[in-house]
């Protein structure tokens, strides 16, 4: 494990830039919040598919005044973590759970040994964590918008979107540009060639998650934490039945509670799959610091 930090002082927390690298030699840049005053917990967040860490950072000094010590980073071909030539670069939804993931808890353990911990997985970054067996190490888990995304699981409108997306035009344009350009669909950063395969399993493999957890190592079946289920009432790729299949087939040893954010509680009524960390929905995030904070 090589690291190098670049640190920059707030009033209430530093933010320390790290630069980490796999045991496959992929530089991973993250970011270190650390507390004014420190409670002794670690919150780490796994991000989204194609979501660039910085829109976790608002959410991550929010928790970091609260005492906490928070973790972003970006998996590989991902924002800070991506190469100068996409085309071709190797990268995996499977290489992110076994690999870049495994990195950070990696680093967890080594420089927080001591520290009760929690993962935030955010859609693919609840699925990952089944590829890597030191997600056993966090005390409780937080699911946000996250669920076995098979298209049957998915409302008749996106369903119909989903085929056609992922049935042609993202293997189309995946094979013609050797990478994924998923911001010309408004489905955040472009992704290596290879998650958008896996991704694209996810959704019309009816095993979904599963399905990619037999191409690799599965530690699912091994975690038997608490997990808090959060997810938006306007979020429209996500349904109750794929929350439920996740749960049940996926991680059937977990214990869930579940909460559903209601639009009127946003102040924006606006929510979705990714605005929950916006800045503007400042007030839904206690809905998870009270679950973390010592009852």
């Amino acid at each position: 494990m090589k690291m190098s930090t670049f640190i920059v002082d707030f009033f209430f927390y530093t933010m320390e830039k790290l630069i980490l690298t796999t045991e496959d030699h992929v530089s991973l840049t993250a970011h270190l919040f650390r507390p004014e005053k420190s409670n002794g917990k670690l919150l780490l967040i796994n991000s989204a598919t194609g979501v660039k860490q910085q829109v976790y950072f608002s959410f991550a000094q929010y928790f970091s005044e609260q005492g906490f010590t928070v973790i972003t980073y970006d998996y590989r071909g991902i924002g800070l973590s991506k190469p100068e030539n996409m085309r071709g670069f190797h990268g995996s939804m499977r290489l992110w759970g076994s690999k870049d993931y495994k990195e950070l808890t990696r680093y967890i353990k080594v420089k927080f040994s001591d520290y009760r911990k929690y993962c935030l997985g955010h859609s693919v970054g609840a699925l990952i964590l089944g590829m890597n067996k030191d997600s056993e190490m966090f005390e409780e888990l937080i699911f946000v918008g996250t669920q076995n995304a098979f298209v049957g699981n998915l409302k008749k409108r996106t369903k119909i979107e989903a085929y056609l997306g992922f049935g042609i035009v993202q293997p189309l344009t995946t094979s013609l540009l050797g990478y994924f350009p998923a911001h010309w669909f408004g489905l955040g950063e472009s992704l290596p060639k290879n998650c958008a395969y896996d991704w694209r399993t996810l959704i019309l493999n009816k095993k979904s998650t599963n399905k990619l957890l037999e191409k690799i190592d599965d530690y699912s079946k091994n975690l038997k934490q608490k997990v808090f289920v959060v997810r938006a009432e306007d979020d429209i790729w996500l349904t109750e039945k794929g929350v439920l299949s996740l749960l049940n087939n996926t991680y059937p040893n977990l214990t869930p509670t579940y909460r559903l954010v209601k639009i009127s509680e946003s102040e924006k009524k606006e929510i979705g799959h990714v605005n929950f960390f916006r800045n503007y929905n400042k007030k839904l995030w206690d809905i998870i610091l009270n679950e973390l904070i010592d009852k």
